[in-house]
Protein backbone atom coordinates (compact mmCIF):
# COMPACT_ATOMS: atom_id res chain seq x y z
CA UNK A 1 0.00 0.00 0.00
CA UNK A 2 2.84 2.76 0.89
CA UNK A 3 4.39 1.27 -2.57
CA UNK A 4 1.48 2.34 -4.83
CA UNK A 5 1.31 5.68 -2.62
CA UNK A 6 4.35 6.77 -3.70
CA UNK A 7 4.86 5.46 -6.71
CA UNK A 8 1.85 7.64 -7.51
CA UNK A 9 3.10 10.33 -5.81
CA UNK A 10 6.28 10.36 -7.88
CA UNK A 11 4.65 10.32 -11.07
CA UNK A 12 2.13 12.78 -9.87
CA UNK A 13 5.11 15.53 -8.49
CA UNK A 14 7.87 14.06 -10.66
CA UNK A 15 9.00 17.63 -12.15
CA UNK A 16 8.31 19.25 -8.84
CA UNK A 17 10.38 16.24 -7.35
CA UNK A 18 13.29 16.70 -9.77
CA UNK A 19 13.45 20.54 -8.79
CA UNK A 20 13.13 20.16 -5.32
CA UNK A 21 15.86 17.33 -4.70
CA UNK A 22 19.34 19.71 -4.77
CA UNK A 23 17.93 21.82 -1.87
CA UNK A 24 16.25 18.64 -0.38
CA UNK A 25 20.29 17.02 -0.50
CA UNK A 26 22.11 20.35 0.87
CA UNK A 27 19.39 20.58 3.45
CA UNK A 28 20.21 16.68 4.54
CA UNK A 29 23.69 16.87 3.86
CA UNK A 30 24.48 20.46 5.80
CA UNK A 31 21.39 20.93 8.44
CA UNK A 32 19.96 17.48 9.43
CA UNK A 33 23.10 15.15 9.36
CA UNK A 34 25.18 17.66 10.95
CA UNK A 35 22.19 17.81 14.00
CA UNK A 36 22.54 14.38 14.70
CA UNK A 37 26.05 13.85 14.43
CA UNK A 38 26.45 16.49 16.97
CA UNK A 39 24.08 14.59 19.09
CA UNK A 40 26.07 11.56 18.82
CA UNK A 41 29.23 13.36 19.43
CA UNK A 42 27.48 14.83 22.81
CA UNK A 43 27.92 11.12 24.44
CA UNK A 44 31.40 11.05 23.41
CA UNK A 45 35.32 12.29 24.35
CA UNK A 46 36.91 13.52 20.94
CA UNK A 47 39.99 15.94 20.45
CA UNK A 48 40.00 15.62 16.91
CA UNK A 49 42.80 13.25 17.01
CA UNK A 50 41.49 10.29 18.58
CA UNK A 51 38.72 8.51 17.62
CA UNK A 52 35.71 9.48 19.14
CA UNK A 53 34.90 7.63 22.95
CA UNK A 54 31.50 6.93 24.01
CA UNK A 55 31.08 8.31 28.06
CA UNK A 56 27.40 8.32 28.17
CA UNK A 57 26.08 11.50 30.24
CA UNK A 58 29.66 12.39 31.20
CA UNK A 59 29.78 16.00 29.35
CA UNK A 60 26.18 16.95 30.03
CA UNK A 61 27.46 15.97 34.16
CA UNK A 62 30.13 18.19 33.88
CA UNK A 63 28.26 20.81 32.10
CA UNK A 64 25.41 21.44 34.39
CA UNK A 65 27.03 20.38 37.75
CA UNK A 66 30.73 21.19 37.67
CA UNK A 67 31.32 24.30 34.65
CA UNK A 68 30.56 27.46 36.40
CA UNK A 69 31.70 29.72 33.16
CA UNK A 70 29.09 27.55 31.47
CA UNK A 71 26.19 29.02 34.63
CA UNK A 72 27.73 32.39 33.92
CA UNK A 73 27.26 32.09 29.64
CA UNK A 74 23.75 30.54 29.86
CA UNK A 75 22.75 33.29 32.37
CA UNK A 76 24.31 36.30 30.26
CA UNK A 77 22.06 34.74 27.28
CA UNK A 78 19.06 34.49 28.62
CA UNK A 79 19.39 37.93 29.98
CA UNK A 80 20.72 39.18 26.91
CA UNK A 81 17.73 37.29 24.61
CA UNK A 82 14.94 38.64 27.17
CA UNK A 83 16.26 42.06 27.02
CA UNK A 84 17.62 42.32 23.17
CA UNK A 85 14.52 39.86 21.94
CA UNK A 86 11.54 41.48 22.45
CA UNK A 87 12.83 45.00 22.40
CA UNK A 88 14.06 44.41 18.50
CA UNK A 89 11.26 43.05 17.77
CA UNK A 90 8.66 45.09 19.16
CA UNK A 91 10.80 47.85 17.91
CA UNK A 92 11.46 47.01 14.19
CA UNK A 93 7.46 46.55 13.89
CA UNK A 94 7.00 49.81 14.91
CA UNK A 95 9.64 51.59 13.05
CA UNK A 96 7.93 49.71 10.17
CA UNK A 97 4.81 50.63 10.86
CA UNK A 98 5.44 54.26 11.00
CA UNK A 99 8.30 54.29 8.66
CA UNK A 100 5.62 52.73 5.75
CA UNK A 101 3.62 55.88 6.62
CA UNK A 102 5.92 58.27 5.54
CA UNK A 103 6.74 59.99 2.19
CA UNK A 104 10.03 59.05 1.49
CA UNK A 105 10.07 55.32 2.67
CA UNK A 106 12.43 53.82 0.38
CA UNK A 107 15.54 56.34 1.74
CA UNK A 108 14.39 55.47 5.63
CA UNK A 109 13.99 52.18 4.77
CA UNK A 110 17.81 51.99 3.53
CA UNK A 111 19.04 54.05 6.60
CA UNK A 112 17.39 51.77 9.08
CA UNK A 113 18.07 48.35 7.54
CA UNK A 114 22.29 49.20 6.71
CA UNK A 115 23.63 48.29 9.88
CA UNK A 116 21.64 44.59 9.71
CA UNK A 117 24.16 44.17 7.06
CA UNK A 118 27.07 44.73 8.42
CA UNK A 119 29.34 42.30 10.34
CA UNK A 120 28.89 42.49 14.16
CA UNK A 121 32.74 42.71 14.48
CA UNK A 122 32.48 45.69 11.97
CA UNK A 123 29.75 47.20 14.46
CA UNK A 124 31.53 46.49 17.47
CA UNK A 125 34.85 48.66 16.16
CA UNK A 126 32.30 51.23 15.55
CA UNK A 127 30.80 51.26 18.98
CA UNK A 128 34.02 51.08 20.27
CA UNK A 129 35.18 54.36 19.23
CA UNK A 130 31.72 55.72 20.96
CA UNK A 131 32.16 53.72 24.43
CA UNK A 132 36.41 53.98 24.07
CA UNK A 133 37.58 53.32 27.68
CA UNK A 134 40.25 56.57 27.23
CA UNK A 135 38.79 60.37 27.88
CA UNK A 136 39.05 60.31 23.92
CA UNK A 137 36.06 58.28 22.89
CA UNK A 138 32.76 60.60 22.28
CA UNK A 139 31.02 59.31 25.27
CA UNK A 140 33.81 59.79 28.11
CA UNK A 141 34.56 62.79 26.23
CA UNK A 142 30.94 64.11 26.40
CA UNK A 143 30.52 62.63 30.22
CA UNK A 144 34.32 64.95 31.30
CA UNK A 145 33.30 67.77 29.56
CA UNK A 146 29.73 68.25 31.18
CA UNK A 147 31.53 67.45 34.53
CA UNK A 148 29.58 64.19 34.89
CA UNK A 149 32.08 62.53 35.73
CA UNK A 150 36.12 63.10 36.45
CA UNK A 151 37.69 60.11 34.98
CA UNK A 152 36.85 57.89 31.78
CA UNK A 153 34.26 55.32 32.40
CA UNK A 154 35.83 51.75 31.58
CA UNK A 155 33.16 50.69 29.46
CA UNK A 156 34.53 47.32 27.90
CA UNK A 157 36.57 46.14 30.68
CA UNK A 158 34.61 47.24 33.90
CA UNK A 159 32.06 43.55 34.30
CA UNK A 160 28.94 45.95 35.46
CA UNK A 161 28.81 47.89 31.78
CA UNK A 162 29.64 45.47 29.26
CA UNK A 163 26.29 43.44 29.03
CA UNK A 164 24.13 46.62 28.49
CA UNK A 165 26.59 47.92 25.95
CA UNK A 166 26.69 44.66 23.78
CA UNK A 167 22.43 44.96 24.59
CA UNK A 168 22.56 48.16 22.99
CA UNK A 169 24.87 46.90 19.77
CA UNK A 170 22.64 43.89 19.27
CA UNK A 171 19.48 45.77 19.59
CA UNK A 172 20.48 48.26 16.76
CA UNK A 173 22.06 45.11 14.87
CA UNK A 174 19.00 43.08 15.20
CA UNK A 175 16.02 45.11 14.25
CA UNK A 176 17.18 45.72 10.50
CA UNK A 177 16.22 42.40 9.42
CA UNK A 178 13.15 42.03 11.10
CA UNK A 179 11.79 45.69 10.15
CA UNK A 180 12.54 44.56 6.21
CA UNK A 181 9.80 41.15 6.82
CA UNK A 182 7.80 43.82 8.52
CA UNK A 183 7.74 46.72 6.08
CA UNK A 184 7.12 43.80 3.39
CA UNK A 185 4.68 42.79 5.34
CA UNK A 186 2.57 46.09 6.10
CA UNK A 187 2.85 46.88 2.03
CA UNK A 188 0.87 43.90 1.31
CA UNK A 189 -2.14 44.05 3.43
CA UNK A 190 -5.31 44.28 1.34
CA UNK A 191 -6.61 47.49 1.49
CA UNK A 192 -9.99 46.61 0.99
CA UNK A 193 -10.38 45.77 4.24
CA UNK A 194 -9.05 49.22 5.93
CA UNK A 195 -11.90 50.55 3.48
CA UNK A 196 -14.76 47.97 5.27
CA UNK A 197 -13.18 48.42 8.46
CA UNK A 198 -13.80 52.43 8.37
CA UNK A 199 -17.07 51.96 7.14
CA UNK A 200 -17.62 49.70 10.38
CA UNK A 201 -16.86 52.17 12.59
CA UNK A 202 -13.10 51.95 13.11
CA UNK A 203 -11.21 55.54 13.76
CA UNK A 204 -8.47 55.42 14.99
CA UNK A 205 -4.60 54.49 13.65
CA UNK A 206 -4.29 51.73 16.77
CA UNK A 207 -7.78 50.65 15.81
CA UNK A 208 -6.60 50.08 12.58
CA UNK A 209 -3.58 48.83 13.30
CA UNK A 210 -4.77 45.49 16.15
CA UNK A 211 -7.78 44.82 14.00
CA UNK A 212 -7.35 44.72 10.84
CA UNK A 213 -3.30 44.64 10.24
CA UNK A 214 -2.15 42.43 12.68
CA UNK A 215 -4.20 39.34 12.11
CA UNK A 216 -3.10 39.94 8.35
CA UNK A 217 0.56 39.80 8.81
CA UNK A 218 0.76 36.65 11.11
CA UNK A 219 2.84 34.67 8.89
CA UNK A 220 5.72 37.72 9.13
CA UNK A 221 5.07 38.27 12.76
CA UNK A 222 6.08 34.06 12.55
CA UNK A 223 8.88 34.88 10.81
CA UNK A 224 10.19 37.49 13.02
CA UNK A 225 9.50 36.24 15.76
CA UNK A 226 11.86 33.32 15.22
CA UNK A 227 14.33 35.52 13.70
CA UNK A 228 14.69 37.18 16.65
CA UNK A 229 15.04 34.35 19.43
CA UNK A 230 17.86 32.87 16.85
CA UNK A 231 19.54 35.54 16.53
CA UNK A 232 19.25 36.86 20.30
CA UNK A 233 20.31 33.56 21.33
CA UNK A 234 23.53 33.25 19.11
CA UNK A 235 25.13 36.37 19.88
CA UNK A 236 29.03 36.17 19.50
CA UNK A 237 30.93 38.16 17.66
CA UNK A 238 29.28 41.32 19.40
CA UNK A 239 30.37 40.18 22.41
CA UNK A 240 33.90 39.11 21.35
CA UNK A 241 34.48 42.76 19.36
CA UNK A 242 33.48 44.96 22.01
CA UNK A 243 34.65 42.97 24.97
CA UNK A 244 36.87 40.58 23.94
CA UNK A 245 36.95 36.76 24.72
CA UNK A 246 37.56 35.76 27.43
CA UNK A 247 35.59 39.05 28.62
CA UNK A 248 36.46 40.54 32.11
CA UNK A 249 35.21 37.85 34.53
CA UNK A 250 33.08 36.30 31.72
CA UNK A 251 30.94 39.66 32.07
CA UNK A 252 29.96 39.46 27.95
CA UNK A 253 30.25 35.60 27.83
CA UNK A 254 27.73 33.57 25.81
CA UNK A 255 26.67 29.89 24.88
CA UNK A 256 28.19 30.43 21.67
CA UNK A 257 31.52 31.90 22.91
CA UNK A 258 31.31 28.92 25.35
CA UNK A 259 30.94 26.80 22.17
CA UNK A 260 33.37 27.86 19.73
CA UNK A 261 36.26 28.25 23.27
CA UNK A 262 35.63 24.55 23.55
CA UNK A 263 35.32 23.65 19.75
CA UNK A 264 37.81 25.79 18.32
CA UNK A 265 40.43 26.67 21.24
CA UNK A 266 40.52 23.79 23.31
CA UNK A 267 39.28 21.57 20.32
CA UNK A 268 37.32 19.28 22.60
CA UNK A 269 34.59 18.61 20.25
CA UNK A 270 32.66 16.00 22.76
CA UNK A 271 32.12 18.63 25.13
CA UNK A 272 31.27 21.42 23.02
CA UNK A 273 28.41 19.13 20.70
CA UNK A 274 27.08 19.23 24.53
CA UNK A 275 27.11 23.04 24.40
CA UNK A 276 25.20 23.15 21.42
CA UNK A 277 22.89 20.65 21.93
CA UNK A 278 21.63 22.74 24.70
CA UNK A 279 21.49 25.90 22.75
CA UNK A 280 19.33 23.98 19.91
CA UNK A 281 16.93 22.85 22.44
CA UNK A 282 16.66 25.90 24.14
CA UNK A 283 15.71 27.18 20.23
CA UNK A 284 13.53 24.70 19.71
CA UNK A 285 11.40 24.69 22.32
CA UNK A 286 11.21 28.45 22.35
CA UNK A 287 10.52 28.54 19.02
CA UNK A 288 7.47 25.75 19.04
CA UNK A 289 6.12 27.89 21.50
CA UNK A 290 6.33 30.83 18.91
CA UNK A 291 4.81 28.84 16.19
CA UNK A 292 1.61 27.78 18.32
CA UNK A 293 1.58 31.18 19.45
CA UNK A 294 1.89 33.37 16.40
CA UNK A 295 0.90 30.78 13.50
CA UNK A 296 -1.98 31.34 11.28
CA UNK A 297 -3.03 27.95 11.54
CA UNK A 298 -4.92 28.51 15.14
CA UNK A 299 -7.36 30.94 13.51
Amino acid sequence: MFRVKMNRFISQYKYGTIFFMPFIILFLVFTVIPVFTAFYMSFTNFDLLQTPRFIGLENYKLLFMDDEVFQIAIKNTLVLAIVTGPIGYFGSFFMAWGINRLKFRNFFSLCFYAPSITSGIAMSVVWLYFFSPDRYGLVNNLLISTGLTNSPILWNSDSNTILPIIMLIQIWMSMGTGFLVFLAGLQNTDPQIYEAGRIDGIRSDFQELYLLTLPQMKPQLLFGAINACVGAFSIFDIAVGFAGMPSPNYAGHTLVSHLYDYAFLRFEMGYSSAIAVVLFLIVFVLGQGLMKLLSSKND
